[in-house]
């Protein structure tokens, strides 16, 4: 990742991690890690690992075969994930064209959980770096509807507790401290941008969906499956929040 990005993003983290007073603040020690992982991101290794992956199905060139772009739209068309892809008839998450791609290739089909998966997942996605968000999200009725059916499941509440996404990233409760951290905005913050991205907390990588299910299981919500309509519509109503902000991959959270 580029040394600008990294300074844009410690900036805005920092930021957020300290919104609402020094009480919840990082501690000393958490802003010497961060630091310090921002410089040398534990994830770089996993994202080299993913473009090794990669390469046994023919690299940058063999994606973007595969997908119909050329080489050099290839970061553009990524950047515009999740999108309607003809072929499979349906809107899929980058995560589930890799998957496809694997298949026609006569490769074995790693799971979207897999660190594998994730590794190549942060790869591709890293292709599109400094490309700014451009999810389409009225391109087609099959965007129109992913996007209608993102925002039901942003919206619906579920569980014992009631509790739905809005729950906790409407805007009258961002910035609310909860579990010693400020709700986030996931516009503001570029949800849609740097995930896949290493947790200082969890010490793995982990994507967008990926993360969405963890809130989840916080939650005690019923967790919706990697790759099912109704998370790549959620990703696609969280992305569509970050429109034209700029992919920065891998992404570094606490």
């Amino acid at each position: 990742m580029k040394t600008g990005i990294k300074i844009a993003l410690s900036l805005a983290l920092l930021s957020s991690l300290s919104f609402g007073g020094e009480q919840f603040a990082m501690s000393d020690s958490d802003r010497a890690m961060y630091a310090e992982m921002l410089e040398n991101n534990p994830a770089d290794i996993m994202v080299a690992h993913g473009e090794e992956l990669l390469s046994d199905m023919g690299g940058d060139a063999g994606l973007a075969k595969y997908l119909g772009v050329s080489e050099s739209e290839l970061p553009k068309y990524i950047a515009g994930f999740p999108r309607y892809i003809e072929k499979f008839d349906m809107v899929v998450g980058l995560g589930q064209a890799l998957q496809a791609m694997m298949h026609d290739t006569g490769k074995k089909v790693l799971k979207l959980d897999s660190s594998d998966m994730n590794d190549m997942l942060a790869y591709t996605k890293s292709i599109a770096n400094d490309e700014p968000i451009n999810i389409d999200v009225n391109a087609n009725q099959h965007m129109k509807d992913a996007y209608a059916l993102g925002q039901i499941t942003f919206d619906t509440k579920r569980g014992g507790r009631g509790l739905s996404c809005l729950s906790c990233h409407s805007p009258d409760v961002i910035g609310t401290i909860l579990r010693t951290q400020p709700l986030p905005d996931l516009g503001v913050n570029n949800s849609g941008g740097t995930w896949p991205a290493y947790r200082m907390t969890k010490s793995n990588l982990t994507t967008l969906q990926g993360r969405m299910q963890g809130c989840m299981k916080n939650a005690l919500l019923a967790v919706i499956p990697l790759g099912s309509p109704d998370i790549v519509a959620l990703e696609v109503y969280v992305t569509d929040k970050a429109k034209g902000k700029a992919i920065a991959i891998p992404g570094l959270k606490r």
